[in-house]
């Protein structure tokens, strides 16, 4: 009896990984009429930390703290790919953008519906002592401002300009594009106050101020303050399983428990993978989300066909974030114990970054961190009468890739997680000690153990000023090292977040709509 073939003889396009951007940038090709696609996932399900787990009988949302870019019915850039693709998700908007408590202040701030910044504006206005209402202009026109950025970052993210046309026609993302946030900040005389207040996201991109690109600090201020954010009433997992079905549906083929560990290579072309199994499937195109560090320093095979630039160019960038969080089930309603808010940011020794920037190159414990209460947007997540909390701090991989041991992992979990809860019920003035039903530990080895990850990292590269979005729009096309290969993930342009997931996932397709369009011409 003949062996039954698994995989077909070859594929148009082969897509390393499952997660988010990995089924986005699938479903983009196939609008495209690219037939024949195959998606390779390490894992029995779909959507890499866009998951959920279940302890005690609870499902539990395991990453996903809120999506940016989705809108209501004014349907924003990530929303907006849901909808065209036929993906339908129950969205439920979070109540506030976030409160911010530092020694100094204590503020609840909430976003606008539709790009408007009067809300936000004022609360944070008012929160710095605003007297007359000038102090509410200022911020007011700051936030007008990073919306300018917002929206140009969304059209050349997707659209080819011309220095001189992006200066016609976007002239804020020109002028702001070389400053750093806080030298923006300090331009338009914004109080200390006001920047702590601003910064409360910062926990999300983890540059100190004074080196994290305006453009991205507008781009987040702007799509949080001014549209607000989102989850999925069924947690990210949500999102990971409707994107897979819908694949399926159009004809894409997923294959998971299948690792891929080479990428195979001939005369500086794309000719297939090779999978843990044993499997080569030949393919002229192949989409990786898997980081170009790990694609270049073990995946390429022969060795000989890495190209010196592209090794070069992986290793100059500074790894982002990793993810130290605590989640907790507990025995109570919020009500019950005193949690009011949904996402709140707490520094309770204020918002010195050179202090923070120094504890997240250790291995812990940090002081800066925010905490999420997933029912005060989803109030039926768990059954009555409970609740999930979880705590986070975004560490870099440093201190853990330096002090880590076999010996001392259980060790320094245990002593972060003790620390933070600790530390939230002092402030929240409840013993959350005494109303742990279940609790779940995530350390940067379970992000690496369970994604592969480069390093535990979940947020791609870092934005600096060194590197910096407009500097990766306009250098994308020279980055193109192998004929056939493109990326979709983190790493990716867009860099950190299941919303940019879903828009580095596009990138990625368009990468490989441009090598095809290329291979027709006959270049």
């Amino acid at each position: 009896m003949a062996e039954e073939k698994f995989f077909k003889d070859k594929y148009d396009v082969i897509i390393i990984g499952g997660a988010l951007a990995g089924s986005a940038c699938a479903l983009q090709l196939a609008q495209k009429d690219v037939k024949n696609i195959l998606i390779l996932e390490q894992h029995n399900l779909p959507g890499g930390i866009a998951t959920s787990f279940v302890r005690g009988d609870v499902e539990i949302e395991a990453t996903l703290h809120e999506m940016m870019s989705i809108g209501n019915e004014n349907q924003l850039k990530v929303g907006a790919f849901f909808k065209e693709m036929g993906v339908d998700i129950d969205w439920i908007r979070v109540p506030e953008a976030y409160r911010f408590i530092s020694p100094d202040c204590d503020v609840v701030v909430h976003a606008g519906t539709h790009g408007d910044f009067e809300t936000p504006a004022k609360e944070i206005a008012s929160a710095a002592g605003d007297k007359d209402g000038s102090l509410y202009t200022l911020v007011l026109d700051f936030l007008n401002m990073c919306h300018k950025v917002y929206q140009a970052v969304n059209y050349v993210s997707m659209n080819h300009l011309s220095k001189a046309q992006m200066l016609l026609k976007f002239p804020e993302l020109v002028k702001t594009a070389g400053y750093s946030a806080k030298e923006v900040m300090d331009a338009y005389k914004l109080p200390k106050k006001v920047q702590d207040m601003l910064s409360a996201y910062w926990i999300y991109v983890g540059n100190k101020a004074d080196d994290l690109p305006m453009t991205i600090f507008a781009f987040l201020l702007a799509d949080y303050l001014g549209y607000g954010s989102f989850i999925p009433k069924k947690f990210s997992h949500e999102m990971s399983v409707k994107l897979a079905e819908k694949c399926l549906e159009k004809g894409i083929q997923i294959e998971y428990g299948q690792r891929v560990e080479k990428i195979l290579v001939e005369n500086g072309r794309v000719k297939g993978v090779r999978t843990a199994t044993g499997h080569e499937i030949k393919s002229d195109y192949v989409v990786s989300g898997a980081y170009p560090n790990t694609v270049y320093s073990r995946m390429i095979e022969p060795e000989n066909e890495v190209p010196a630039e592209a090794v070069k160019l992986a290793n100059a960038r500074s790894i982002g974030l990793t993810c130290f969080s605590v989640v907790l089930l507990l025995d109570q309603s919020p009500e019950e114990l005193g949690i009011k808010d949904y996402s709140t940011f707490y520094a309770p020794k204020g918002m010195n970054f050179d202090e923070i920037w120094k504890e997240e190159e250790t291995t812990g414990p940090y002081n800066y961190i925010t905490s999420i209460c997933t029912n005060i947007a989803n109030p039926d997540c768990t059954p009555k009468g409970t609740c999930i909390y979880s705590i986070t701090a975004l560490p870099r991989y440093n201190g853990w890739e330096k002090e880590l041991t076999e010996e001392n992992y259980e060790e320094l979990k245990q002593k972060n997680a003790r620390y933070f809860i600790e530390m939230e019920s002092q402030r929240l003035g409840v013993n959350l000690f005494d109303h742990i039903k279940e609790v779940v530990i995530e350390a940067p080895a379970t992000i690496s153990h369970y994604t592969g990850a480069f390093h535990g990292s979940i947020y791609g590269y870092m934005h600096t000023m060194d590197d910096n979005i407009v500097a990766r729009l306009g250098m994308n096309e020279e980055e193109h090292y192998i004929h056939g290969l493109g990326f979709a993930g983190a790493h990716q342009i867009s860099g950190d977040g299941m919303g940019p997931a879903i828009t580095n996932g596009r990138k990625g397709a368009k990468e490989i709509l441009t090598y095809m369009a290329e291979d027709k011409e006959g270049k």
